[in-house]
């Protein structure tokens, strides 16, 4: 396990610290690394017609760290992988800047965009780490639609925060068409 966690760097970045990428890319560079894939989650203006001003992030740290610790276990488990960088920032997030940061290193880049893919869907689904929108004529709580095909999963006795072993699923759906949920209770449209 000692050997594993030299090879994971788990950052939570507090208010205001932004996203480091060259430093992150650094991490995950090897000689023996043949491919890197990385995720950027970056706050966009618009949602659903509605002009987005920033997304403001919150998390239970110690717990967030711990289960994304775990995401990054079970993607070593499934994949042949050599360093793993996951990096999620809390606080204001303004339109343009990154909110969450994944790089993944490999021999082959099969593994590594694999295991890419299921850390960031991992991490959406199971971290708790939570994001308000917040939009120029108001704001919501945002539930991720990895979360909503899981819920089920959470009540089962077997399934601990993030303790799963990777499945490797067929992932069809198109970017932003079912991603979120938004509870339009109290909102102006």
């Amino acid at each position: 396990m000692a050997a594993e966690d030299d090879k994971n760097l788990v950052e939570i970045l507090e208010d205001l610290n932004p996203v480091h990428v060259a430093k992150y890319m650094n991490f995950v560079s090897a000689p023996q690394a043949g491919a890197i894939a990385t995720f950027s989650g970056t706050t966009r203006d618009t949602f659903e017609g509605k002009t987005v001003l920033e997304l403001r992030y919150e998390a239970y740290v110690p717990m967030a760290i711990r289960c994304i610790k775990s995401v990054c276990s079970s993607a070593r488990a499934s994949w042949n992988l050599h360093s793993i960088v996951v990096a999620h920032r809390l606080g204001t997030v303004a339109v343009g800047e990154t909110s969450v940061f994944i790089a993944v290193s490999s021999v082959h880049r099969a593994d590594a965009l694999e295991a890419c893919r299921y850390l960031i869907d991992e991490i959406k689904a199971t971290v708790p780490i939570w994001k308000k929108e917040v939009y120029s004529n108001g704001e919501v709580w945002k539930e991720n639609t990895e979360f909503l095909d899981r819920r089920s999963e959470l009540g089962n006795k077997d399934v601990a925060c993030c303790g799963k072993k990777a499945e490797i699923k067929e992932h069809k759906r198109l970017c932003c068409g079912t991603k979120v949920r938004v509870d339009d209770e109290g909102s102006q449209d």
